[in-house]
């Protein structure tokens, strides 16, 4: 049965088939041909977020952007790129309100060298109630950058002959005394000797990178104060550690 056309209206006569204009069927409303909309026939705007399905936005249908950069929220709770960072750095947080962004990774107690002197075993004697150099225990060491701190590990045994006389060790940087001397009693008023382990451990800031000069000094009471006690061991190791 054909359409019936009235004033300002043209009325469909069975309800399944619409109207058919030009080969365009209009139904209830709506174009009933698939496919048959340009998108210049929508409204700017008209399309919101309930009209399109959840995960149908894929990858190919999102903007260009530049390779190794990130999508994230500014301020506004807008999006915005995360600039591409360099080769090593890391995404940090530069916190709330602001995007995160790319930096160098974060360093810190990284020991960068390591410099021991040698081991001494030979026993060394002094009456100097001053300090004087113990032989061998020097070392030179350069450190790498301003900020790098220089931890420090002496270490020493001795006996001493005299009545309840005191042994000191101390350490040097180039011709400073860093101040950590360390003392130790010897001989407690009877003839026998008595070992004095003495260890020192520091956390120098030399603030420099020219060639320093770490090095032991040893003094005693009175008497006279023997290191190396029974060969036992003594040494001096500087280790760099990074900022």
């Amino acid at each position: 049965m054909a359409s019936e056309i009235k004033v300002d209206t043209i009325s469909e006569k069975t309800s399944a088939n619409g109207v058919t204009i030009d080969s365009v069927s209009l139904k209830d409303g709506k174009v009933a041909t698939a496919n048959s909309i340009d998108s210049d026939a929508y409204v700017d705007g008209s399309i919101d977020t309930a009209h399109i399905a959840d995960d149908q936005i894929t990858l190919a249908k999102m903007a260009s952007g530049t390779d190794g950069n990130i999508i994230s929220y500014d301020a506004s709770g807008n999006p915005v790129a995360i600039a591409t960072g360099n080769d090593g750095q890391v995404l940090t947080s530069t916190g709330a309100g602001s995007p995160p962004a790319f930096e160098a990774a974060p360093g810190g107690g990284k020991i960068h060298q390591v410099v021991q002197s040698s081991i001494v075993t030979s026993v060394q004697s002094t009456t100097s109630t001053s300090y004087v150099d113990m032989t061998n225990l020097t070392l030179n060491i350069t450190p790498s950058a301003t900020s790098s701190k220089i931890l420090l590990i002496a270490q020493n045994a001795f006996k001493s002959a005299g009545s309840s006389y005191w042994t000191a060790i101390t350490i040097l940087r180039d011709s400073t005394d860093l101040g950590q001397a360390t003392y130790g009693l010897g001989r407690v008023n009877d003839d026998s000797y008595q070992a004095i382990p003495l260890c020192i451990t520091y956390f120098d800031s030399p603030s420099s990178t020219s060639q320093i000069t770490y090095k032991m000094q040893f003094k005693v009471e009175g008497g006279t104060a023997y290191s190396s006690f029974e060969g036992a061991p003594s040494q001096l190791t500087a280790m760099e550690i990074t900022a």
